[in-house]
Formats: C-alpha cells, sequence, structure tokens
C-alpha cells in the first residue's frame, strides 16, 4: 500500500503550484518555495530538473504514489500500442482511488484511498480494498451504505471546485459507470500537467 509521509500541501509549496486545484492551498498565498532560501530567484532548471518535476508533479497530483508503482505504470505504458504519455495518463486514471476521487466520493485523492483501504467502496458489487486496483470501462462503482452518510463524502458532492469528467457517469449520487479510458484532454487536471516530461525522464 501507498502511504503518504509528509504534509500533502508540502508538495504544492515547493513546486510552487497548487496541483489539486484546492482553495485551502497555501500555495494560493505564498507562491515561493518552503523554508528560509524559498524567496530566492530560482536559477535556470536543466532539462532533468524539468523532467524530474514534472513526474513528481504527476505522481504527487495522485495522492503521492510509491516510486516502484509509478514506474511500472510507466513501463506497462510503454509496453502498450499507441502514444506512450497518453497512455500512461490512462493507466493512472484507472486506478479505483482516482476513479473514486473523480466520482466526487472524496473531497482529496488521500481520502479516496482511504475510504476505498476502509472497504467503503464496491466494484461491480464486490468489496474492494486495494486503491491501485485497475478498474476497466463498464465497471461500477458503488458507495457502501455508511459511507454514503460520512460528512467526508458529504462535503465532497457539494464541493463546487470540480466537476465530475465526462468519463465517469453517475447513476444518483452513491454509483457511478466507468465509461472509457480518457486522453489527457479530458482529465481536468487544475494545472499543466506533462506526462511526454515524464517519459523522458523514464526512457533516458
Amino acid at each position: 500500500m501507498s502511504k503518504r509521509t509528509s504534509a500533502k500541501y508540502k508538495l504544492d509549496r515547493r513546486l510552487g503550484e497548487n496541483i489539486w486545484g484546492r482553495p485551502k492551498s497555501p500555495v494560493n498565498k505564498r507562491e515561493y518555495g518552503p523554508g528560509q532560501h524559498g524567496q530566492r530567484r530560482k536559477g535556470k532548471i536543466s532539462d532533468f530538473g524539468l523532467q524530474l518535476r514534472a513526474k513528481q508533479k504527476l505522481k504527487g497530483y495522485y495522492g503521492d504514489v510509491t516510486e516502484k508503482q509509478f514506474k511500472k505504470a510507466y513501463v506497462e505504458a510503454a509496453r502498450m500500442k499507441g502514444d506512450t504519455s497518453q497512455n500512461l495518463i490512462g493507466l493512472l486514471e484507472r486506478r479505483l482511488d482516482a476513479v473514486v476521487y473523480r466520482a466526487k466520493f472524496a473531497p482529496t485523492v488521500f481520502a479516496a484511498r482511504q475510504l476505498v483501504n476502509h472497504g467503503h467502496v464496491r466494484v461491480n458489487g464486490v468489496k474492494c480494498d486495494i486503491p491501485s486496483r485497475r478498474i476497466a470501462p463498464g465497471d461500477e462503482v458503488t458507495l457502501g451504505s455508511k459511507a454514503q452518510e460520512m460528512a467526508l463524502v458529504l462535503e465532497a458532492q457539494s464541493l463546487a471546485e470540480r466537476d465530475i469528467p465526462e468519463y465517469v457517469a453517475p447513476d444518483g449520487t452513491a454509483k457511478v459507470t466507468f465509461t472509457r479510458v480518457p486522453t489527457l484532454d479530458e482529465v481536468p487536471y487544475p494545472v499543466r500537467m506533462e506526462p511526454n516530461l515524464v517519459v523522458e525522464f523514464y526512457s533516458r
């Protein structure tokens, strides 16, 4: 299981971007980096630095998944037919915790992972507690009855800051169907993601 080792907003500060588009992000108040040297003028970033930053941003967005899991997704994307960067986005969006987040069952991707871990989510009627489980087009993802009454879930469903994307079709408030694997353009990222740089990072 992937476990978050530091405060999620530290990633926002480090990258200087509000990567989840949340109103509470400290980047909204302080765009400079953390620490005593955070306000110093930044030097020019090398190509490697840009690639590493793109990887950290995409990896962090999906709940700071482990390097092992992320690289495994890249290797699988590279083996598939078509564009590797598009394949990588498709594989990441098919994670169960990502679908739970897209369905607005949880306010953050970290909360979505916790919901899955605690057994509150069912895939095609069967309880699943593995956040990295790969969802296929046509699969139904449902919230358990206890989870439907949680304050966390009710808060997520009332959020105005994001909408449910077209490839996740809602059926009421506690059930969605993953209709198809999205392309990069269809994924509602609050900031610009550059999976092509991630591919360059790993293919060096």
